[in-house]
């Protein structure tokens, strides 16, 4: 990176292109995108290969938020076991959305495979592992579900996951075989140049300022021109602010920090051999992976306190490597930085028309890659005649909650508290 400082790992190590374009002049198209995300450009993608014209307004850089500093881990449907989905969404949702969002992973590999994305895809699995022996008993339950309904989800035992990890840290694990890994950024950029490529377009660097209605039409106010536009799509999720009153306050926004090795060679080798990314079952979710340059990427819930070089985060790291692969010796990092998830109090993401032909899709609870990207089509389908009964989930009304800014700051509080636990 030449002229800014790269905001993660991926942004600074992604083959694809980054995409920057001013917004130049008024544009009037059939559908507006508010966020150049995961969900803004699969919006745009899928909006133009059904013949709608689709404009996607990104106030930053592509993948700015969440789609560009996540670990990029692509797993399938939720944290929520699925047995959980179904309760709370019942027989005829929850069923429909556990079938679709488990296919989630190949969905986005097929768009990656279509559209020849380079994002360093892997697809062997990724890991859920127990913390502890009640990390286990979960996960067993979680394994009993998923074998019901005919998944590819193997239990590993203690000495089963230590081989594929390359520590005896985790006391067994849930091996998901529909999933993988990828270069976040890469992938976003990606869907940028497929989007652009189908015929859609899109402007960097202005941010929404106001939207209104005007007649049977919306208009996107930024500070170089108007976009008028039949229907809207905000797809901003955690970073969402105050363009629409009251939207941040509909989830919990939480951080989450992540650090990365420099490349490690032949020494990281016994680590995670098959290239799966890993996850734990504890309260405050720990996550490991190593990417196609060696790197060893560490990241928790919470914000980076520090830099990569010092400070409470690099000491937290350090130690974190070094208790559970002991024989790797000391490593230097990279890069640090932190992005932010939108919580929902019951876990499950959300889809909104806010008003006539202004829809959100929000909430995604950590799932950003898979979750993201399929609501982009499920925008487009709504847009273009789909039966709402047809949705993966229900639409609902606009739900604050109203302890969010309070409780958000007490997790904050809980994650410092844990990395300085951690750290000692």
């Amino acid at each position: 990176m030449t002229d800014r400082d790269a905001i993660s790992l991926w942004d600074a190590s992604a083959q694809e292109q980054d995409y920057r374009a001013p917004m130049s002049a008024d544009i009037t198209v059939d559908v507006a995108i508010v966020g150049g995300g995961y969900t803004g450009l699969s919006t745009g993608l899928h909006c133009a290969e059904k013949g709608l014209s689709a404009h996607v307004l990104e106030a930053e850089q592509i993948g700015f938020g969440g789609s560009g500093r996540n670990c990029g881990l692509v797993n399938a449907a939720l944290w929520l076991p699925p047995q959980k989905v179904r309760e709370k969404l019942g027989e005829t949702y929850g069923p429909r959305f556990i079938k679709k969002f488990g296919s989630g992973p190949e969905y986005v590999f097929s768009l990656i495979e279509k559209h020849q994305i380079r994002c360093e895809v892997t697809r062997t699995g990724t890991i859920h592992a127990a913390h502890g022996p009640s990390g286990f008993t979960d996960l067993k339950e979680r394994h009993k579900e998923w074998q019901r309904l005919g998944e590819p989800v193997d239990l590993l035992s203690r000495a089963e996951v230590s081989d594929m990890i390359g520590t005896d840290h985790f006391h067994g694990g849930l091996l998901d075989n529909r999933c993988g890994t990828i270069n976040p950024m890469g992938y976003c950029r990606g869907l940028a140049r497929a989007a652009l490529g189908a015929g859609a377009t899109i402007s960097t660097g202005e941010r929404a300022t106001k939207l209104r209605r005007d007649g049977d039409l919306w208009k996107v106010e930024t500070d170089q021109g108007v976009i008028t536009a039949k229907a809207v799509v905000l797809g901003t999720n955690a970073y969402t602010d105050d363009l629409w009153p009251d939207l941040k306050r509909v989830f919990t926004m939480i951080h989450y920090f992540q650090l990365a090795t420099k490349p490690l060679g032949p020494d990281a080798g016994h680590i995670l051999p098959g290239k799966q990314g890993l996850w734990d079952t504890g309260q405050i979710m720990f996550n490991i992976r190593r990417d196609a340059y060696d790197r060893l990427i560490v990241g928790s819930m919470g914000k980076v306190v520090g830099s990569k070089d010092r400070g409470l985060s690099h000491r937290w790291a350090k130690k974190q490597i070094a208790r559970i692969f002991p024989t790797l010796g000391p490593v230097e990092f990279e890069e640090a930085w932190h992005g932010q998830i939108a919580m929902t109090p019951d876990h499950l993401p959300r889809i909104h028309e806010l008003e006539t032909n202004l829809f959100t899709p929000i909430g995604y609870n950590g799932r950003g890659i898979t979750t993201g990207t399929m609501f982009g089509e499920t925008m487009a389908g709504l847009l273009t005649g789909m039966d709402r009964a047809d949705l993966p989930l229900p639409m609902t009304d606009m739900s604050t909650v109203a302890s969010a800014p309070i409780v958000s700051r007490i997790y904050q509080s809980a994650f410092t508290a844990k990395q300085i636990l951690k750290a000692i």
